[in-house]
């Protein structure tokens, strides 16, 4: 256990590191009037909110949000697992560019010396925070959250995160287990706080900070839950009684289903209490009443994030900052919850692939609040559920994560970055992603049709990797040199096409000639992805916009 006064010290340290990147911040354009950035970046959740229609689930302050915001109904990532999905969104560059399929290199080294985001901002006069998991920790960021390139005081973890993965977990025999579900005594735990309360209290004291300053800033919050194990406050489970739990609408593997694009979810296989379910590799089946359990615990982690947010944004409002904040919500990817008797992500399914994306900008998404009005106040879970706020606006186009780089620097009035040449590995800024800010014109799309797009045009692309065309001990999860073929998937309004083809990880390079098996879904007659048309259909003829 930390210290005691080690928390203090290291905040005294940032805080003093603020007020020196006060000092030293190069002047933005017109800084008085650059709006601040509030980026929410979750990890593991898929759109299973109130505002994307989930009526099981309560989660008013993130509802609330989008009740403000420009809301994103197909948002993709690029690859369903944390650390090259947030590596890529963060640079505006696609795995095959960032050359990180897995957890085990730095794409400065490896890659290229890429910008990011936060970098970016800090380069354009911004004070750059970062507060908890942004960039995924570990070899990925350089063992320091990419610094100090992207930040300008040294990014904040907290103190409770590393008994995350400990025996903290109260079983029915009364002892302490690593468990997957693992609801808590607040009280009883190491520190007696979770990592996503320390998170939101450092942010809020960063907001504080930054209200006085002359510099805009960019303040970056990672929250943790609802990625495993669900270890959150007990009391949210009331939320979910079991009884009102339902299963996945398609709990069983699909017949169709190539064996190379299952994932048998090995991380959830070895925490204690699904250990102890015995359960048979790869394929087999979790009981019912346990597939429940993970699904109330998804949930009411969901819900427990919701108010953390709420925390953050609410503070957001007390310090008169709403009006000149934009606020961005999104996840790193999505999690799959029994569905094709799947867990966890690591797939080219919707499930895993489609996350919640939505932007809050001032005077564009919401009319400016005026003097002494809360856009944000706390709506507390546990009260009574009042009517369902809608989204303020809505875009139904496929839009991907890594289109977030030009979309924000655009939004907050700096250069959008150009497209990048290809290849692109010596090039620092550039992006890979499409602007959305046609999305944000809202009364010239009102005037001129043609502004709004044809969705029928737009395209999402993601990819997974796999060590062998049977599942095995790390189809889920393979170190770059054992990966041996590569799931390209399209991700189309009407469709979702895969090919898995032979890859070299020496060279980085796909060989489409070498297709070892492939998926084609019909989005309208088959929305939950169960009925592999592949073989029925031209499967072997690859569209022209298999790659971007």
């Amino acid at each position: 256990m930390p210290r005691p006064g080690l928390s203090q010290l290291w905040l005294g340290l940032v805080l003093g590191s603020v007020c020196a990147s006060l000092e030293s911040a190069a002047p933005a354009n017109n800084a008085q009037d650059a709006l601040n950035v509030l980026l929410i970046i979750v990890d593991d959740l898929r759109p299973s909110l109130g505002c994307y229609g989930d009526k099981l689930i309560r989660s008013p302050n993130i509802d609330q949000l989008a009740s403000h915001s420009l809301l994103f109904q197909n948002a993709f990532a690029q690859q369903a697992v944390c650390a090259p999905s947030r590596v890529s969104f963060l640079t505006g560059r696609r795995p095959d560019t960032t050359r990180l399929y897995d957890f085990n290199s730095y794409w400065r080294v490896h890659a290229g010396n890429f910008s990011t985001i936060p970098q970016y901002f800090k380069e354009n006069g911004y004070v750059t925070m970062s507060v908890g998991k942004v960039f995924h920790p570990g070899i990925s960021s350089n063992h320091s959250d990419d610094s100090p390139y992207s930040w300008s005081v040294p990014p904040y973890h907290p103190s409770s995160e590393q008994y995350e993965n400990t025996k903290t977990c109260k079983g029915p025999d009364g002892e302490l287990h690593a468990n997957l579900l693992c609801p808590v005594d607040v009280a009883d735990v190491p520190e007696g706080t979770l990592p996503d309360k320390q998170s939101t209290e450092q942010a809020v004291r960063l907001l504080e900070k930054m209200k006085t300053s002359a510099s805009p800033f960019f303040l970056a919050v990672g929250y943790h839950k609802p990625h495993i194990p669900f270890r959150y406050p007990k009391e949210f489970q009331r939320l979910y009684p079991l009884e009102n739990i339902t299963l996945a609408p398609d709990p069983q593997v699909p017949a169709g289903l190539p064996p190379v694009a299952y994932n048998p979810w090995m991380d959830i296989r070895q925490r204690e209490d699904v250990q102890a379910l015995n359960l048979s590799v790869p394929y087999g089946p979790i009981p019912v009443d346990f597939q429940r359990k993970i699904r109330q615990s998804y949930f009411a982690s969901v819900s427990y994030l919701d108010t953390q947010v709420g925390q953050l944004l609410s503070a957001l409002d007390d310090l008169q900052l709403a009006n000149s904040t934009i606020v961005v919500f999104t996840s790193d990817h999505g999690w799959a919850l029994g569905e094709h008797g799947e867990w966890a992500k690591y797939s080219n399914f919707d499930v895993t692939t489609r996350v919640p994306m939505m932007f809050y900008v001032p005077g564009r998404t919401a009319l400016l609040p005026e003097a002494g009005e809360k856009l944000f106040p706390y709506i507390n879970p546990f009260d009574s559920v009042s009517e369902l706020m809608e989204p303020g606006r809505q875009a139904v186009d496929l839009v991907e994560l890594v289109s977030l780089f030009p979309t924000l620097a655009g939004l907050a009035g700096l250069h959008v970055p150009p497209r990048c040449p290809i290849p692109s590995f010596h090039v620092q800024l550039c992006r890979e992603g499409q602007s959305l800010l046609k999305h944000f014109r809202f009364h010239d799309s009102e005037e001129d049709p043609a502004l709004r797009g044809n969705p029928r045009e737009s395209i999402a692309y993601s990819q997974y990797p796999r060590p062998a065309d049977s599942p095995q001990w790390n189809s889920d999860k393979p170190s770059l040199k054992d990966i041996k073929v590569m799931g390209y998937s399209i991700r189309t309004i009407d469709y979702r096409y895969t090919v898995w083809v032979g890859f070299s990880p020496h060279e980085f390079l796909a060989n489409f000639s070498d297709v070892h098996a492939g998926e084609l879904y019909f989005v309208d007659s088959d929305p939950l992805q169960d009925h592999n048309m592949y073989n029925d259909s031209q499967g072997g003829d690859l569209p022209c916009s298999l790659t971007p």
